[in-house]
């Protein structure tokens, strides 16, 4: 589930609070790869990762206190696949 703070709050629920990162690439439910090197490039910088998997856009949860170590990782990540290609 997932609600944001205050609305959880006011329901009695609670768990980690984490900050939303949408992936800017327009991505296929049929695309193959993606999500994985996402996630291996998070777990490498120890960073802990839910994926939302949208139509058209992959959606992130990763926790508060890393999100701005999050987008770094994600910058060079899409440096390094621009450089490749």
């Amino acid at each position: 589930m997932v609600l944001d703070k205050t609305a959880a709050e006011n329901a009695g629920l609670w768990g980690p609070v984490q900050t939303l990162i949408t992936l800017d690439v327009h991505s296929s439910l049929e695309a193959v790869g993606l999500v994985a090197a996402v996630t291996s490039a998070l777990a490498a910088a120890e960073i802990s990762v839910n994926v939302f998997a949208g139509f058209y856009h992959d959606h992130l949860f990763v926790p508060v206190s890393k999100a701005t170590e999050a987008i770094s990782v994600l910058k060079q990540l899409s440096a390094d696949h621009a450089r490749q290609h």
